[in-house]
Parts: structure tokens; C-alpha cells; sequence
């Protein structure tokens, strides 16, 4: 099961109302962050979830709404005694723009370690998920997300037994373990069968729509993309600061046919988003407009 929440869905400045651009995954144990803008902490505390289990915080660009919430985030994990270390993932910079934050939270408990995306795209690989990043448009460097949860084909008891693989080493072969043993080598692919669906989100904002996004949010489970403007006269400032309509992400949900679209990363003047989800939904009919907390549990096909 994969938990999903976007605790803040403001641009560019938050409002009473609306936090900036954050969201968090939480898969068997591990949190992932993607963006960390103001307000970050305390959307965080209104979900009833810690800041300490955080293992990786990943950044789509260095705008301030998009990570001026870290500093801060950083020094309550350290009041929070964490000792096990941060990875960070971003554009080229991220080492110096980090650095630079740091200078308000120079002495932490933990070590903070940056990991500099390479070229027009980059998979990060973790024990049962991985993170894709690829480039968007943007008017700066910029990347959306895919968090995919991998999953192993089902254990075939059969199949074991008729190879007389010992019962012991069952469980390591099922979890993707090599063994060498008594001469013999046993791999995952003697015990276990085709591999099954796994789970994948796609997260871009601040873009405008572009290949990359159609091609990488194929197969998502959820696909959230950024709505700056709801106002059809406001497509001109989409395509001169480079950011994303409504529609125009409705648009590229309904070509990749994704299961659900939720909107985020809303511009101060669009106070009630909800409003213009008419002609958003008939575009593509599973669209949302989220708000702040928004929150699903993705689970396996079975």
C-alpha cells in the first residue's frame, strides 16, 4: 500500500488557506518528499504525520515556493533527535543552493546527502521503489517525479520443491536474494513467477505541457499535475512564465489515460479552483481539484 497526502497546493505565495507546493509518499516504512515550500511543517503536523521518518526529499526546481520550507524542516528533524542520514535529489546546484540554506541550520545530528540530477532524466533506485526524474519546461531548470513501487511475481511453492531448493532460503529468494549454497546458486526467478503491476505516481508542476510528462506519466495509478490558472484568459501568462492551465493538464491526463487527475499548484488569484472544474471534468472526467491534505491509500491489483 502506498499512502499519498499533498499537504501544500499554493504557488507562489501561501494564503491562509493554501500552503505551498509539498507532497508525501509513504511506502513499507520509508516517506518520500517531494518539494518543501513554506508552510511544509505545519501541513505535516495537521496530517498527524512526523517529519522524522522522511528519508528522501526530492526537489522539482530551486524557486522559493518550491523548497524556502527546508531550513526549517531540517532543524525539526534534528530536534527530533534523527540520526540516520537525508538524501536530497534535484537539479544541477542542489549542493550549493542547500549549502546556502544551511547557513540558518549549520549543526545537525544527521548527514544531509545531495544527489544532483544528470541530463533530461535519472532513475534512483531503493530497496522495493524507485524515483524517476525527468525534465520539463520550465523557465528554469525543472523536473517532475514518478515514485514506482516495484512488485515481485507470486512465490511458486511447486516450483520450489520439484527444484529442492531449501525451505530456509525461500523467503530471501522471494525478497530478490542471490544465494550461493553448497554449490549450487539459486535465483529469484526459480521460485517466482511473471512480475505483477506494481504502484506509480506521476507529480509535475511548473511546466508547460511537453512530451516528457505524456511519456513518463504512461501506466500511473495517479497523475497530479499543476493547474496554475483556471482563467481562459489567463493561457497567454501560462505560456510567457511557463506554467500549465487547468485544462491544458486535464488535456495531457485524457491522452495518457490516466485512472484519476488531481490539480495543485494553484496561483494566488485563483481562490476557488473549484469553479472552473466544469470544463476541466469534461475534458477529462476524473479530475480534481485537491486541496491541502488531500490524501489516497493505493493498493495492489491483486
Amino acid at each position: 500500500m502506498l499512502d499519498v497526502c499533498l499537504l501544500g497546493t499554493g504557488g507562489m505565495m501561501p494564503l491562509p488557506y493554501r500552503w505551498l507546493t509539498s507532497l508525501i509518499m509513504r511506502y513499507n516504512g520509508r516517506s518520500v518528499l517531494i518539494d518543501c515550500g513554506e508552510g511544509t511543517q505545519i501541513a505535516l503536523r495537521k496530517k498527524g504525520w512526523s517529519p522524522k521518518p522522511i528519508d528522501i526529499i526530492c526537489f522539482t526546481h530551486f524557486h522559493a515556493d518550491h523548497i524556502s520550507g527546508l531550513p526549517g524542516m531540517l532543524l525539526t528533524m534534528g530536534n527530533a533527535e534523527r540520526t540516520e542520514p537525508l538524501l536530497l535529489i534535484g537539479p544541477k546546484g542542489l549542493t550549493k543552493v542547500v549549502s546556502s540554506l544551511r547557513v540558518i541550520a549549520p549543526e545537525l545530528p544527521f548527514e544531509v546527502q545531495c544527489l544532483e540530477i544528470e541530463g533530461a532524466g535519472q532513475t534512483f533506485s531503493f530497496d522495493g521503489f524507485r524515483i524517476e526524474a525527468f525534465k520539463v519546461n520550465h523557465n528554469v531548470v525543472c523536473y517532475g517525479y514518478n515514485l514506482v513501487v516495484e512488485r515481485a511475481g507470486r512465490f511458486d511453492k511447486e516450483r520450489a520443491l520439484a527444484q529442492e531448493i531449501p525451505m530456509k532460503l525461500w523467503s530471501r529468494l522471494q525478497k530478490g536474494e542471490t544465494i550461493e549454497q553448497d554449490g549450487r546458486v539459486f535465483t529469484p526467478d526459480m521460485v517466482l513467477g511473471e512480475t505483477r503491476k506494481g504502484l506509480k505516481v506521476t507529480y509535475c508542476t511548473d511546466t508547460r505541457p511537453t512530451d516528457s510528462i505524456v511519456k513518463n506519466a504512461a501506466g500511473a495509478d495517479l497523475l497530479i499535475l499543476e493547474g496554475m490558472y483556471g482563467e481562459p484568459e489567463k493561457l497567454a501568462k501560462a505560456r510567457e512564465y511557463k506554467h500549465m492551465t487547468m485544462y491544458e493538464a486535464a488535456k495531457i491526463a485524457r491522452q495518457v489515460q490516466a485512472p484519476s487527475l488531481w490539480l495543485t499548484h494553484y496561483s494566488p488569484s485563483l481562490m476557488h479552483p473549484e469553479e472552473y472544474m466544469g470544463e476541466v471534468c469534461r475534458i477529462f472526467p476524473d479530475a480534481v481539484a485537491a486541496r491541502d491534505g488531500r490524501s489516497i491509500e493505493l493498493s495492489f491489483e491483486e
